[in-house]
């Protein structure tokens, strides 16, 4: 059972890792034309910020290593790209507003699983419990 939060953890994080490394860094540039497209200022800076955020959050969440201040790295990825890359009442296409709900929602629920973490933390197979245990 010690076991369930280590992958727990892994599952919750592999989306900020992929996002960070492949949407954010690897792609920056078409990741940015979309930020532009949005309407949102120096987009490739803000790009590359959000991937590192989004990265080391992931990291830290995933080796229990500060994972409480990871999923507040999270937390502070999330609360901006969800509010203005995901903006489902403006679009009026209604497969368009149904993807971006969804992806909006999707954001929330990933919200709302960062939270526990910062506050329950890692668990026992993490960095974090090894070193409270000194």
């Amino acid at each position: 059972m010690k076991a369930i939060p280590l992958i727990g953890r892994i599952l919750f994080s592999l989306i900020f890792l992929m996002s960070g490394l492949m949407g954010h860094l690897a792609m920056a540039s078409q990741t940015a034309a979309y930020a532009a497209s949005a309407g949102l200022p120096a987009p490739m800076a803000l790009v590359v910020i959000s991937g590192i955020v989004a990265l080391l959050g992931a990291l830290s969440i995933i080796l229990g290593y500060k994972a409480k201040l990871g999923a507040w790295l999270i937390v502070l990825f999330l609360i901006p790209v969800t509010f203005t890359m995901h903006k489902f009442w403006t679009v009026t296409d209604p497969m368009q507003n149904q993807m971006q709900m969804s992806l909006f929602m999707k954001n929330i629920a990933l919200i709302g699983g960062a939270l526990m973490i910062s506050y329950f933390g890692a668990g026992p197979l993490s960095i974090d419990a090894k070193n409270a245990g000194k």
